[in-house]
């Protein structure tokens, strides 16, 4: 919509900041339950979900914690706590349910562009882990959640359902799965771009390529937001009841100048997650499966290296990594500038405790960054280890996340 569509006065009921998937989400439900509130979602770019919500820049997981072993800790006497994969997998049972009404009520009219069925699987190798994942699907299966989870050691059925990952494979070392085959590949690029649909059709006004480079609360609980057309330069406010900041890498510095207290001391350093990718009908017809492994030695758990089959725009392909990159952009788009300029008086003790007690995260990151593209395939050899990988099957990392 044009700028003309925002009352002369600027006044809205809701200001979304940001095209990705929490403001598609809120406007959406917004529109069901508030219908007659006045809606302006403001998005610096050209197009929606151009950042994390794009399908490269994330695995589409959907975080329904089938696949991720972080989620399921050993304790010291050597249980599995499962609550926060209960809690997660809870939330994403909700998050299907809203799916499944916004798509009988003609919000999401074509589910298929945005979900795709595909396993869950978790793959460990040697004795001690293989114990571990054994007691994990023990675990897990006791709820109504993970009922359906299998835990899967022979050979044989490993070569079965995962075959480009058993081309090559030495099974001497023994390797295990906990393998679930209800899990979902999510195209939040496709959602988010359905769900704004939705809303604009319905009245919210949209204003691309438009910055926001102010808040301020007034005395009256409104809110005032600065906004600049990105192309024109023109400058303009909006006055609204509420704010919503979906703005993802870019929202640290958006909460700093609206001066709330909740933002304080808080501060942002930029590691992205990168991907090989490839489109290799080949490769891809072989790896129909989201197969998720555990850290290296001493790495965090944002580091668990994973090799997924994504489905986009109908068209099956691989990702593997992630890989660390470092960038002082928050966002993909962003600007140099915006880490140094995020660093204030009342978050700089943050970010020196950071820097001095997170050494295993600038080491693995350091080490990350040393990567060449030849020691990236060398590592995706874990997952799928052909003795020849063909020549300019897998791109270098594309994309990336904060």
């Amino acid at each position: 919509m044009s700028d003309n569509t925002v009352p002369d006065n600027g006044k809205t009921d809701v200001v979304l900041v940001g095209a990705g998937i929490m403001s598609a989400t809120l406007g959406a439900l917004l529109r069901l339950l508030q219908p007659d509130w006045s809606i302006t979602l403001v998005e610096r770019l050209d197009a929606a979900a151009a950042e994390s919500s794009d399908p490269w820049n994330n695995a589409g997981t959907g975080h329904s914690a089938l696949c991720e072993l972080n989620y399921t800790p050993q304790k010291p006497d050597g249980t599995i706590d499962i609550a926060k994969a209960v809690n997660v997998n809870e939330q994403f049972q909700v998050t299907r349910q809203f799916w499944t009404y916004a798509h009988e009520n003609g919000i999401l009219p074509d589910v298929r562009s945005f979900l795709n069925p595909i396993p869950h699987v978790s793959f460990v190798h040697g004795a001690e882990h293989i114990d571990y994942l054994r007691r994990r699907r023990d675990t897990l299966v006791r709820n109504p959640l993970f009922a359906t989870m299998e835990f899967i050691d022979g050979a044989d059925e490993f070569a079965r359902r995962l075959p480009l990952m058993a081309k090559g494979r030495d099974f001497s070392e023994p390797v295990a799965l906990n393998w679930t085959q209800d899990g979902t590949d999510v195209d939040f690029g496709s959602l988010t771009r359905q769900l704004l649909g939705y809303g604009t059709e319905r009245g919210m006004t949209t204003l691309f390529g438009h910055d926001v480079r102010g808040l301020h609360k007034e005395s009256d609980g409104s809110w005032t937001v600065k906004i600049a057309n990105r192309r024109t330069g023109q400058k303009r406010k909006l006055s609204a009841k509420f704010v919503f900041v979906g703005a993802g890498g870019g929202a640290l510095p958006l909460l700093q100048k609206a001066g709330i207290a909740e933002a304080k001391g808080y501060g942002g350093f930029p590691v992205s997650g990168q991907w090989l990718r490839t489109g290799n009908a080949e490769l891809a017809a072989a790896h129909q499966a989201k197969v998720y492994g555990m850290p290296p030695l001493g790495a965090p758990p944002m580091s668990v290296p994973h090799l997924d089959t994504r489905v986009i725009n109908g068209r099956s392909w691989l990702l593997f990594g992630p890989f660390a990159g470092w960038s002082p952009k928050f966002l993909k788009e962003g600007k140099v500038t915006d880490l140094p300029l995020s660093v204030k008086p009342n978050n700089l003790a943050s970010m020196i405790g950071v820097g001095l007690t997170e050494m295993s995260l600038l080491k693995y990151l350091i080490g990350q960054l040393a990567l060449s593209e030849a020691d990236r395939v060398d590592t995706l050899r874990e997952f799928a280890p052909v003795q020849r990988i063909p020549t300019g099957s897998w791109t270098s990392p594309a994309s990336g996340c904060r």
